[in-house]
């Protein structure tokens, strides 16, 4: 099984079809059950450098249409992070995390968690996608 990567692709020149990527992270793990989205980093002493934990919590459901707004707290979390939610691959907030005193909503379909300083320079709008890392 390929492994994944964390990919920030912006465009900064109008006009031209240039597309300037970054790669925010090349260990990515993905917690895609109840279980492991509720843990989150929680009970870790630190995760390292290059890491993501990509949290696919998906859309609003049957009721709703797009995503829904999704909290994210740092209980029992002992170092700071940098969170990014994803609506459909587009970044809708990104906010450093403070260790057991920071919590933090916004509408999202997917959540990024990454160490602190490792989404400097994404912000809202920028578009962020999870994609097979090449061999």
């Amino acid at each position: 099984m390929a492994g994944k990567r964390v990919v920030l692709k912006q465009d900064d020149t109008i006009g031209e079809d240039t597309d300037n990527r970054e790669v925010l992270a090349t260990s990515v793990d993905i917690a895609d059950s109840a279980l492991s989205q509720a843990r989150g980093l929680m009970f870790r002493s630190s995760i390292p450098d290059e890491y993501a934990l990509v949290m696919e919590v998906g859309s609003g459901g049957l009721l709703f249409s797009g995503p829904s707004r999704q909290v994210v707290h740092m209980l029992f979390v002992r170092f700071p992070i940098d969170v990014i939610w994803l609506a459909d691959d587009e970044v809708t907030r990104v906010e450093r995390m403070h260790p057991w005193r920071s919590i933090a909503l916004a509408k999202a379909d997917r959540i990024l968690e990454l160490p602190a300083g490792a989404a400097d320079g994404v912000s809202a709008g920028d578009t962020v996608v999870v994609e097979d890392a090449p061999d």
